[in-house]
C-alpha cells in the first residue's frame, strides 16, 4: 500500500469502496459489526419470547390447547396440546437465549463494539480481523443452539443451569443430541466472548484520544472495560465446565458423575462462579447506558462520577465471591454460607451507591422525559426493587425457605427484564439516531416504554407472592398440587400480563423498522449531549471522525445544552478555557 493510501486510510477515507460482501456481511468495521450482534440479539428474541409466552399458557391454562402450535410434530406437541418433555425444553431453551444470546449479544456485543472506539476517540478496534471473527462465531453459536430443537432426543431440557447428574445422564439413557449442543453451542459463545473481551480490554487501554484518561471516560465506556474484564476471568471457568460434562456425556469420564467418583456439586461451583459475574454481565452496561442518559436529559453532569465508575469495580470484584449464595441448600458448612451470606450483603453497598448518584444526578435537574428517559428511569426503578428483593435472599435462612420457588424467578427479572431489557430499549432509543441517522418515533416509543412498563410490572410483581405462598419453579403443571389451587389465578393474572407484555413489542418492532425507512433525518447532535461520539457525523463514516479529537475536559466536568464542547479537533490548541459559572 502507498503512503498516501496508508495516510488516507488512517484518516478514515480509504482508497476504495469495498463490496457487499465486505461492508455487509464480512466487515471489519466495529460499527457494522456492532450493528450485526444488535441483529442478532434482536432475532434471537423471537424464539426466547415465544418460549415464554408458551410455559405461561401451559402454566394459567394447563392440559388446553396451546394457540398456533398445531403444526409442531410429536413428541414436542400433541395436536396442538404440550408435553413435560417440550415443556422442560421451553424453560431451557428461554432461559439460555435470553441471557446469551439476546442480552448479552446486544449489549455487550451492540453497544460494546458501536460505542467504544466513537466514544474514546478511536478509529477502530485494536483487532478489526478478530472482531469481524467473533461476530461470526457467536452467529454459529446461535444457529447451533437452535439446531438442538431438530436432532434426535429433542432439545435440552436441563435447565439453563444445566445441573448434574441430570444434564449428564445420556450415559445412561441415550444419545441425547440436543444436550449434546448446548454445550458445544455455549463453547463456541464463549470463544466469541473471549475474543470480544481481549478487543474492547485493548481498544480501551491502548486506543484512547489524546487527554482521554481513565477518569475522563465515560461511565458506559467504564462498564463495557469492567464487563470485558468479567468475561475474560469468567468464561474459562465455565467453557472448562462445558468440555467436562461433554466428555461425562460422550467419552464416559466421571467428572461429574457420582457413580464413576465424580462430584455433582463441581459442576454447581464453576456454573456459578461463572453465573454470578454474568449477571453483572448483564447489568452493568445497563448501568453504564442508564448514566448516561440521566445525566444528559437531566443537564446535569453525573453526581458522584468517580464514586460511580469505583463502585462498578467494586460490584466487578464482589461479583466473584459470592457465587456460593446460589447454593446454600447444597449442604454447605454453616460457616461457609454464613461468609457468602455477609458478602452478599456487602454487594448491595455499591449498588446504592449508584443508585442514591443517579437520584443525585436527577435532584433539580431540567430533566426532559424524552423517549431514552423513560427507559433509563425504569431501568434505575426496576433494578432498586430486583436489589431489594436480592437482600431478602442473601439471608441464609430466608433463602432456605423461598428457594426454587417463584420469588426468585421474580427477583431474576426484575434485575434481567427490568434490568438489561429496559436498558437495552433506553440505549437503542438513544443511539439509534448515530447509529442509522434517523429519529425513532417519539410518541411510539412513549407508548411502548409505559405499557411495557405496567405490563412488565402486572406480570413479575405477583410472582414474589405466588414465592411466598410456596409455589415452585420448573413445574409443568400446578392444579395437580392441593395447596397451590388458591394461587392459580395469580397464575392466570401472570399470564395475561404476559401476553399483553408480548403484544406490546410489536410497538417498537414497527417503530424500529418505520425509523430505519423514513424516520425524520437525525443531526449531528439531536439530544444536544457531550461525548464525544457525538461530535462525529451522523451516521459516522469509515474512520469515524474528520480528525482525531483531543480531549481537554471529561463529559461529566460541566454539561452544556448545545453540542459538544468538551472536544477539540487535533489541530487545535488544548488551551482549557474556563469553566462556565453561574
Amino acid at each position: 500500500m502507498s503512503r498516501s493510501a496508508v495516510v488516507h486510510h488512517l484518516a478514515g477515507e480509504p482508497h476504495s469502496r469495498p463490496g457487499f460482501m465486505r461492508t455487509y456481511l464480512f466487515s471489519t468495521d466495529h460499527k457494522m459489526i456492532g450493528k450485526q450482534f444488535l441483529w442478532l440479539g434482536l432475532l434471537m428474541m423471537i424464539p426466547g419470547g415465544l418460549a415464554a409466552m408458551m410455559m405461561r399458557w401451559q402454566l394459567a391454562w394447563p392440559g388446553t390447547r396451546v394457540p398456533f402450535t398445531g403444526g409442531i410434530p410429536e413428541p414436542f406437541m400433541y395436536d396442538g396440546h404440550m408435553g413435560p418433555e417440550f415443556y422442560n425444553s421451553l424453560f431451557t431453551m428461554h432461559g439460555t437465549i435470553m441471557i446469551f444470546f439476546v442480552a448479552m449479544p446486544i449489549l455487550v456485543g451492540a453497544f460494546g463494539n458501536f460505542l467504544i472506539p466513537l466514544m474514546i476517540g478511536a478509529r477502530d478496534m485494536a483487532f478489526p480481523v478478530l472482531n469481524m471473527l467473533s461476530f461470526w462465531v457467536g452467529l454459529l453459536s446461535g444457529l447451533l443452539m437452535i439446531a438442538g430443537f431438530f436432532v434426535p432426543g429433542g432439545h435440552a431440557a436441563a435447565g439453563w443451569t444445566s445441573y448434574v447428574p441430570l444434564s449428564a445422564a445420556a450415559h445412561f439413557t441415550g444419545v441425547d443430541w440436543g444436550q449434546n449442543l448446548w454445550c458445544i453451542s455455549l463453547i463456541f459463545l464463549g470463544i466469541s466472548s473471549l475474543m470480544g473481551s481481549i478487543n474492547y480490554i485493548t481498544t480501551i487501554i491502548n486506543m484512547r484520544a489524546v487527554g482521554m484518561t481513565l477518569f475522563r471516560m465515560p461511565l458506559v465506556i467504564w462498564s463495557l472495560f469492567i464487563t470485558a474484564i468479567l468475561l475474560l476471568l469468567a468464561l474459562p471457568v465455565l467453557t472448562s465446565a462445558l468440555g467436562m460434562l461433554l466428555f461425562d456425556r460422550m467419552a464416559g469420564t466421571s467428572f461429574f458423575l457420582p457413580e464413576g467418583g465424580g462430584e455433582p456439586i463441581l459442576w454447581q461451583h464453576l456454573f456459578w462462579f461463572f453465573g454470578h459475574p454474568e449477571v453483572y454481565v448483564m447489568i452493568l452496561p445497563g448501568m453504564g447506558i442508564a448514566s448516561e442518559i440521566l445525566s444528559t436529559f437531566s443537564r446535569k453532569p453525573i453526581f458522584g462520577y468517580k464514586a460511580m465508575a469505583f463502585s462498578m469495580c467494586s460490584i466487578a470484584f464482589l461479583g466473584f465471591v459470592v457465587w456460593g449464595h446460589h447454593m446454600f441448600q447444597s449442604g454447605m458448612n454453616p460457616v461457609l454460607g454464613m461468609s457468602f451470606m455477609v458478602s452478599t450483603m456487602v454487594i448491595a453497598v455499591p449498588s446504592a451507591i449508584k443508585t442514591f448518584n443517579w437520584l443525585g444526578t436527577l435532584y433539580r435537574g431540567s430533566i426532559h422525559f424524552t423517549t431514552p428517559m423513560l427507559g433509563a428511569l425504569a431501568f434505575v426503578s426496576m433494578f432498586v426493587v430486583g436489589g431489594l428483593s436480592g437482600i431478602f435472599m442473601a439471608s441464609l435462612p430466608v433463602d432456605i425457605f423461598i428457594h426454587d420457588t417463584y420469588f426468585i424467578v421474580a427477583h431474576i427479572h426484575y434485575v434481567l427484564f427490568g434490568g438489561s431489557m429496559f436498558g437495552i430499549f433506553a440505549g437503542i432509543y438513544f443511539w439509534f439516531p448515530k447509529m442509522f441517522g434517523r429519529m425513532m418515533n417519539e410518541t411510539l416509543g412513549k407508548i411502548h416504554m409505559v405499557v411495557t412498563f405496567i405490563a412488565f410490572n402486572f406480570t413479575f410483581f405477583p410472582m414474589h407472592i405466588l414465592g411466598v405462598g410456596g409455589h415452585m419453579r420448573r413445574i409443568y403443571d400446578p392444579t395437580v398440587y392441593e395447596f397451590l389451587a388458591d394461587l392459580q389465578p395469580i397464575n392466570v393474572f401472570i399470564t395475561i400480563s404476559a401476553i399483553c407484555l408480548g403484544v406490546a413489542q410489536i410497538l417498537f418492532v414497527i417503530n424500529f423498522f418505520w425509523s430505519l425507512a423514513a424516520g425524520r433525518r437525525a443531526e449531528r447532535n439531536p439530544w444536544r449531549s457531550n461525548t464525544l461520539e457525538w461530535s462525529a457525523p451522523t451516521p459516522p463514516p469509515h474512520g469515524n471522525f474528520e480528525t482525531l479529537p483531543n480531549v481537554y475536559r471529561g463529559p461529566y466536568e460541566y454539561s452544556v445544552p448545545g453540542a459538544p464542547e468538551d472536544y477539540l479537533p487535533q489541530d487545535r490548541r488544548l488551551d482549557p478555557k474556563p469553566a462556565p459559572t453561574g
